[in-house]
């Protein structure tokens, strides 16, 4: 492990002291770090560089919508080698939250999120896509994969 010297400006110290401490960090350098993985995941994703993602959609929609609900479920059975996952919740009489997981390539995976978000009566939709190291797996081969996130 190497360490890092940074400088910065009172003000911007305090509220990262402030950061650390909301978050529950044992320490600046956890807070760092992760601060760091992220961007960079972010950024491998935003330029192309990342192949390989698990991710959430979640979305809120009125289940009233005609065929919404089919049509929904019918896009996770099209895409059953992407959605690994769901859960679904009612949150009212006429709204319900659901979430799915997806994991797979990047492009395959943000196309998934869009064709479910841009469903008439989906309401809000939020994708969060993580990128990570997809190996497979050298003791079982019948399609058995393990996501390593990058460290």
């Amino acid at each position: 492990m190497r360490r890092l010297t940074i400088s910065v400006d009172d003000d911007l110290a305090d509220a990262f002291d402030q950061l650390v401490e909301g978050k529950g960090y044992l320490n600046r350098s956890e807070a760092f770090r992760d601060l760091v993985r992220k961007e960079l995941g972010a950024s491998e994703v935003a330029t192309g560089k990342a192949k390989w993602c698990v991710a959430t959609v979640s979305y809120v929609y009125d289940h009233h919508e005609r065929q919404l609900s089919n049509r929904l479920t019918q896009m996770q059975h099209d895409h059953h080698d992407i959605a690994v996952a769901s859960q679904h919740v009612h949150l009212d009489h006429d709204n319900c939250l659901e979430t799915v997981v997806l994991k797979g390539r990047i492009d395959d995976v943000r196309a998934c999120a869009d064709s479910i978000i841009s469903q008439t009566g989906v309401r809000h939709g939020n994708v969060h896509i993580v990128s990570v190291d997809m190996k497979k797996d050298k003791y079982i081969h019948a399609g058995h994969t393990h996501v390593h996130p990058h460290r």
